[in-house]
């Protein structure tokens, strides 16, 4: 990760596409999105007689110290991402301070023992995490009302559908965490933040602080969320949305078509400069697989032309092997390379740490990430925390089918839903990997890769 690539193309040609109006950009990993995200942003923020003021925004905090780094500046230009933001636009449009509800599950856990006490339907026993993503959902949609919930579209990328009745049971959840969080004082919490966000900026008749709004990552963005930054910009101005649903990771999953842009055609890029031809054929695999496979708009790749090393699968004795031969691997590839541990949770970083040399420069990818560091090095943390970045080498341990997918996304969501949620996550983490990737496992192999026996992989024992 250093200088920003410069444009290749018909990457090119988006950068300078017109500046009026919505443009949706879809590409696979390695399409060099967040290349074009970056450029477009400078050239909007800089351009005679069409440039001015420009907001590039992410979902993810240490990202946006990324694009940073990247040279995502000029005196035109910000960078933020969603959620400052919102809170920087109602700050200034209320002039008062934006207070957030951050005890949502908390609230969301006292409303369901509430209404468990009422009813007999079998959904009430689902666990907490099961509302809270279905109010998620609720929220990201801007669906407030009881008839527009029972009677709502079917949700993109969903299993089976709920049965109305099991709807009125969570809308009673949803309805009764709106009076206590109005009880504790607020009136939003994070996940409506965007549709507050909307509704002032609907009725909001001064001028727009930007005039152009460029998006990356934007497939983790709800569609209240590019509703209301659609609706930030002026009308001779312009939203460029860029994303790769592939990589789906916050949430179910949606299509942009539910975002309300007007786009007479979708952009697509389908060749992959990052990956080696070994790693975009694992992640093509990974997406083939039927729990992968949905509504959402995936991009098909061209397969890259730089060979490397097959994906290696190590087998360890135990989890805590697994944790010191990572650091072991990492520790010998750091003095020239860029190299990522990425695990799909925290729980395990300590452990990891301790056997990390010292002698390279460490850094934690994480959301208070203020300063990007450049050059050769140990990057360790969760997939998402790694969305958007690339390395040289990256080394996933702990893919075990015990944990992956996460116990939790299984009692919350059922197996097979569960399967499609967290291969995205991995397929994320697959394609950080430029040249070099190594899974580790003890037991069993995550069933969201394909077979180990295939000729995608190359097989060690420890």
């Amino acid at each position: 990760m250093g200088a920003l690539p410069e444009p290749q193309g018909k990457q090119r040609e988006v950068v300078y596409l017109t500046a009026q109006g919505h443009l949706v950009v879809l590409g696979t990993a390695g399409s060099g999105k967040t290349t074009m995200a970056v450029h477009r942003a400078r050239y909007l923020s800089e351009a005679p007689g069409i440039g001015g003021r420009t907001l590039l925004v992410t979902f993810n905090r240490a990202l946006v110290t990324y694009l940073r780094s990247l040279g995502a500046q000029s005196p035109l230009l910000t960078v933020e991402n969603y959620h400052l933001f919102a809170r920087g636009y109602l700050r200034y449009a209320t002039g008062q301070h934006v207070s957030i509800c951050s005890s949502k599950q908390v609230l969301v856990e006292k409303a369901l023992v509430e209404v468990r006490n009422t009813t007999q339907r079998a959904v009430a026993s689902r666990p907490l995490g099961f509302f809270m993503d279905e109010l998620h959902w609720m929220a990201g949609h801007g669906v407030t009302r009881e008839d527009a919930y029972l009677n709502g579209a079917r949700r993109v990328g969903r299993g089976t559908a709920l049965a109305p009745a099991d709807r009125r049971v969570v809308y009673d959840v949803y309805r009764r965490y709106i009076e206590l969080r109005a009880q504790a004082g607020y009136s939003q919490d994070w996940d409506d933040l965007a549709s507050v966000v909307l509704a002032t900026l609907k009725a909001d008749t001064t001028a727009r602080r930007y005039k152009h709004v460029v998006v990356d990552e934007g497939q983790d963005f709800t569609p209240e969320m590019i509703r209301s930054l659609s609706a930030a910009i002026p009308a001779g101005g312009s939203l460029s949305f860029f994303g790769d649903y592939a990589q789906q990771i916050y949430g179910s999953r949606m299509s942009w078509r539910s975002l309300g842009l007007t786009v007479p055609k979708q952009v697509e890029f389908e060749q992959n400069y990052r990956n080696s031809r070994q790693i975009a054929e694992l992640a093509q695999a990974i997406s083939d697989m039927p729990h992968f496979r949905d509504e959402v708009d995936l991009v098909q790749p061209k397969a890259p032309t730089a060979d490397g090393p097959q994906p290696t699968i190590v087998t360890a004795p135990t989890k805590a092997e697994q944790l010191r031969r990572a650091a072991e691997f990492a520790n010998g590839l750091a003095a020239d390379r860029q190299v990522a541990v990425l695990m799909r949770t925290r729980e395990h970083e300590g452990a990891l740490l301790r056997h990390l040399d010292k002698r390279h420069r460490i850094s934690r990818l994480h959301k208070d990430l203020t300063t990007w560091p450049h050059g050769p090095g140990v990057y360790y943390g969760t997939y998402s925390a790694a969305k958007g970045l690339e390395f040289d080498a990256v080394i996933l341990p702990l893919c075990d089918a015990d944990e992956l997918p996460k116990t939790s996304e299984i009692e919350s969501h059922g197996l097979e839903e569960a399967k499609s949620r967290e291969a995205r996550q991995l397929y994320v983490a697959v394609t950080r990997a430029r040249a070099d990737l190594v899974i580790m496992r003890s037991g069993t192999l995550t069933p969201l890769l394909p077979d180990e026996t295939s000729d995608l992989f190359l097989r060690l024992k420890s």
